[in-house]
């Protein structure tokens, strides 16, 4: 759909944006007392970041994708990402400066 990007490439990324939302909601569900200082700053990140409009959905930033997977924020994810969009997989959530990616 979007150059020459290949189903296997689109799959790559689906699975990555999976690990990273693993990631951030494990972190979410732990106890603030048992973790240590750079989880617990990370925790509050993903505290800030979330507004009314995410409310009791599962949704990444552009720094998630950076923090937890290898992948970079270049023009083939933002490529992928439009197809994402295209088959409802993932909606994107303008607001306070940020982008979040809401998972459907």
């Amino acid at each position: 759909m979007k150059g020459r990007l290949t189903c296997s490439q689109v799959n790559a990324v689906i699975t990555e944006i999976n690990k990273a939302v693993a990631s951030k909601y494990s972190i979410m569900r732990q106890p603030l007392k048992s973790m240590v200082n750079a989880t617990r700053n990370l925790y509050f990140r993903f505290q800030e970041e979330e507004t009314k409009d995410t409310k009791g959905e599962y949704f990444i930033v552009e720094a998630d994708i950076e923090e937890f997977t290898q992948l970079k924020a270049d023009k083939r994810f933002h490529s992928i990402l439009t197809i994402l969009r295209h088959c409802h997989r993932v909606r994107e959530i303008r607001g306070s400066r940020l982008v979040r990616y809401a998972i459907c």
